[in-house]
Formats: C-alpha cells, structure tokens, sequence
C-alpha cells in the first residue's frame, strides 16, 4: 500500500503566476515567427530582385551592374516622368519606385498589373543598359 503524505509535509503551494521553480513568469527563449513583411514596398522590392536575379543569370553583361531602387527622379523629360536611370559608367540602373507603380493606366491598378509594370520596367531598363531589345531577354536568346 502506498504511503501518504501529511498535509504538514507537502511543499508549500505557490501562487498560480509562479512557475514551477518557483520563478516569475518569463518570456520563451524563442517567440513565434513574425509575420512576413507584406507590404506595398516590401512587394514591389521582392519584384525588383527576382526580375534582376532571372537577368543576372541569362546576360553576362549584367553580372557586374548595381541595381538600385530610387523613390522619384530628380527632374521629368519632354517624353514624361522617368521609370529608370541608365548609367554605363559607374554600371549602374536606378529604378523609380513611384512612377513605376502610380503611372499604371486606369483599370489596372491591381497587384497582378503592378508586378508586371516592375518587371517590364527593370527587362527594358536592363536592355537599354546592354543595347538590345527587352524581347531578346530569354533562355533560348543566350
């Protein structure tokens, strides 16, 4: 028959915010994922890098260039607002993030057409940089 104890010879009972060492509460070593980041920004530069990585990998030319994502240009041209800025020398492509997702024609402002708008614009932006047409940006072209 197993033996019991006394009531005089049990532990102590703690309060209920106490841990059972006896510690306060305290927060876990490792706390749940953060959500990830979904924003308007965040998209449209998850955009950018995918598009550059597909061109990185079918044209050599583009192996060395620095890819950078700007909010506006700092001036319009007679043809309009600037999506891009080539520059061969310091091998540079600035991409506008503003005029590249505002300027989208009415009705198709939705987020389908706002990722092919920044696509389309870092292809050209990419084949104005390396003199060739953004059609020839492809794995049968290489």
């Amino acid at each position: 028959m197993p033996r019991r104890r006394s009531e005089s010879a049990a532990a102590p009972r703690r309060g209920a915010r106490h841990g059972r060492h006896g510690r306060l509460g305290r927060s876990e070593v490792v706390r749940p994922p953060l959500a990830p980041l979904d924003g308007r920004i965040e998209r449209f530069d998850v955009t950018i890098g995918a598009a550059v990585e597909f061109l990185r990998g079918t044209w050599p030319e583009l192996q060395e260039v620095r890819f950078e994502i700007g909010a506006l240009p700092l001036s319009s041209h007679a043809d309009g607002i600037p999506r891009w800025h080539v520059d061969r020398e310091a091998r540079r492509i600035v991409l506008f993030r503003i005029p590249i997702e505002r300027l989208l024609p009415p009705g198709h402002d939705d987020g389908m057409h706002r990722r092919i708008a920044i696509e389309s614009a870092v292809f050209r932006a990419a084949a104005e940089y390396v003199g060739k047409d953004p059609w020839d940006f492809g794995d049968d072209h290489g």
